[in-house]
């Protein structure tokens, strides 16, 4: 009599199980064909990737007030066609960034590309002869990987901490790099927020939230022509 209670057990614990399994593998083919339905459906958006350090990557603040999150709001309330990705790494030097930007740009599509590095370079009192190398190494890899892709460079300035001579060199870099390469110029990525308290954090470099809002008006100055 256990025997059978026991079978008759199992037999009910299998057939709940078929059910449950069924169910659930109703209820994934389901999600499936609704993803491919809207996938198809709807236009693939354009890309514009953020490539730079701790400026781009929005260090000390919620990712509600990077620049990129508020850039892509403007570009939400438009009805865009474009997705803004942040591919910014805090402390990044062009050196290293010569050696991410290969798998960055070759797991999606790029139509803007927005440099934003050379800071770290210009803090630490590294060359600008190799600053300047690997600024124009990042622009040839994007352009082999995409050569339909909008350039945009974002220019940096520097404290005369390390010498006035050194600071105007640094700074000649980006508006020649950008006419010699042919891309489009941002100025000062930290123009009208560089040097000022009330909007930076307490390290004096990175922007606050209000510093942020300047920042992402000064990209915005250029970037809107451009898409």
């Amino acid at each position: 009599m256990n025997t059978l209670k026991s079978l008759l057990t199992l037999f009910l614990l299998l057939i709940l199980f078929s059910c449950n399994s069924s169910s659930e593998n109703s209820t994934i083919e389901e999600t499936q064909k609704k993803s491919a339905t809207k996938g198809a459906n709807e236009k693939p958006k354009k890309v514009i990737l953020f490539f730079g350090n701790s400026i781009t990557a929005g260090y000390g603040l919620e990712s509600d007030d990077a620049f990129t999150t508020l850039i892509q709001a403007r570009l939400d309330s438009m009805d865009s066609e474009y997705e803004v990705i942040n591919a910014g790494v805090s402390g990044e030097t062009t050196a290293s960034g010569t050696s991410r930007v290969g798998w960055v740009i070759e797991k999606q599509p790029v139509d803007i590309f927005v440099l934003e590095l050379g800071a770290n370079d210009g803090l630490r009192g590294l060359p600008v002869v190799e600053t300047r190398k690997n600024l124009e190494k990042i622009i040839d890899q994007v352009r082999k990987v995409h050569p339909n892709a909008k350039i945009i460079l974002a220019g940096m300035m520097i404290p005369p901490s390390m010498g006035p001579e050194y600071s105007s060199e640094f700074q000649k870099v980006f508006p020649e790099l950008a006419k010699n390469k042919n891309v489009t110029l941002i100025p000062f990525i930290l123009n009208h927020v560089a040097g000022i308290d009330t909007l930076n954090q307490a390290d004096g470099i990175h922007p606050n939230v209000q510093g942020e809002k300047i920042v992402m008006e000064n990209i915005w100055e250029v970037l809107k022509d451009v898409i």
